[in-house]
């Protein structure tokens, strides 16, 4: 017997509309004093901390988060809307984005009220950047073997193992970190725990690793015998599994899965509209309207999260079919534009050098999608 998954469309109230406005007027703002320059996959790799603190003055990080904590109160949808047009632009929005994206709602759900008072409130201003300590050496994208030690001691836990394709790590202030507390990687699921580590820290070294674009994204983060805290154990002792399977929605279900590499294709559709052909229209008209549909389902997981219900199954799905979207913008892009891309060029040659470098990740983080498509064949029941 199997289910199947449900994405009802989801049409967005006159607030939100006038909320999207107000984004685009800033945006138009930014772009016309020269802040910063569109660019593709800026949400995994430009950093501009003084961005990211004059979005969070406008209340557009933390949105979701309690006024308590310094958020607004506002709801995912809401959110979706800021977020979608900061992707759309190709804004640089790198430095807050996994600590606005997932550990906020995570630490809101599962930290302790000294965790939520010292962190919440510096992610919504736009000042606290986290990084995600999940990957490890020869795993792959086998998420629960985990490697990696958290044991007891006084005062605090020592935490020993490595951490690899950490993004952000050599700018954030603080990593959660996935560690075996019980049992043993044969456990799989069970035994795993989360632990916030603030940066930088003794025993905790972060190497760089260079990407093929011969910059500084991600990094390998080695814990050597580290001793933290009693008090950074996020959540429960065990429940790591559990605490991960929940924050890996927000992961995988935001816009920045098929928007990567639309400033591209807003480039493209330009460069068209001024030099293209009937070929080039169909393809361009092909690529928007698979772009609609994966934006109605993201909308839809959005109202999910926004009512409570769990959208695991579903945000797998749209991260699939999302990162395939976002490497056929590329390969159409360059096969019909009659330009030679070329790194750091202007318009549509920039991006397009860019978006070539970067695309071999697209199907590969937060869950290669060969492991995507098990999680949805098993959500449906599917054997």
């Amino acid at each position: 017997m199997t289910t199947s998954i449900h994405l009802p469309p989801h049409r967005l109230s006159a607030a939100a509309r006038r909320l999207r406005d107000d984004v685009r007027s800033f945006l138009d703002g930014e772009l016309a004093a020269g802040t910063f320059v569109p660019r593709c996959d800026a949400w995994m790799s430009v950093a501009d901390p003084a961005f990211s603190r004059r979005l969070g003055a406008r209340g557009w990080i933390g949105m979701t988060l309690p006024s308590a904590y310094g958020g607004h109160d506002r709801s995912p949808l809401e959110r979706f809307v800021v977020t979608e047009e900061l992707l759309a632009a190709g804004a640089p929005v790198a430095a807050h984005w996994i600590a606005d994206r997932q550990m906020a709602p995570s630490i809101l759900r599962h930290g302790s009220p000294s965790q939520r008072e010292r962190y919440l409130p510096a992610i919504a201003r736009g000042e606290c950047y986290f990084a995600i300590g999940m990957s490890e050496p020869d795993a792959g994208s086998d998420l629960a073997s985990v490697r990696t030690r958290a044991r007891q001691v006084d005062g605090g836990w020592e935490i020993t193992g490595t951490k690899v394709w950490t993004t952000g790590a050599h700018f954030a202030h603080a990593i959660v970190v996935l560690a075996r507390t019980d049992g043993s990687p044969g456990d799989r699921h069970a035994g795993l725990s989360q632990f916030v580590v603030d940066l930088p820290a003794p025993g905790v070294e972060i190497r760089p690793i260079r990407t093929i674009d011969g910059e500084h994204h991600v990094n390998e983060v080695i814990f050597d015998a580290a001793v933290v805290a009693e008090d950074s154990l996020l959540g429960e002792r065990g429940a790591g599994w559990r605490q991960v399977t929940a924050e890996l929605a927000h992961e995988r279900s935001g816009p920045e899965r098929y928007m990567s590499t639309v400033p591209l294709l807003r480039a493209w559709a330009e460069h068209v509209r001024q030099h293209g052909d009937a070929s080039a229209e169909r393809e361009l008209g092909g690529l928007t309207a698979r772009a609609w549909t994966l934006r109605q389902m993201s909308l839809s997981v959005a109202a999910a999260l926004a009512e409570g219900r769990p959208p695991e199954i579903a945000a797998a799905l749209v991260k699939d079919l999302g990162s395939r979207f976002e490497a056929d913008v590329v390969e159409t892009v360059r096969r019909l534009a009659g330009i030679e891309p070329r790194k750091h060029g202007p318009g549509l040659e920039g991006l397009l050098a860019e978006a070539i470098l970067h695309s071999p990740a697209f199907t590969l983080r937060g869950g290669s999608n060969e492991i995507l498509r098990s999680v949805v064949a098993r959500g449906l029941g599917v054997r």
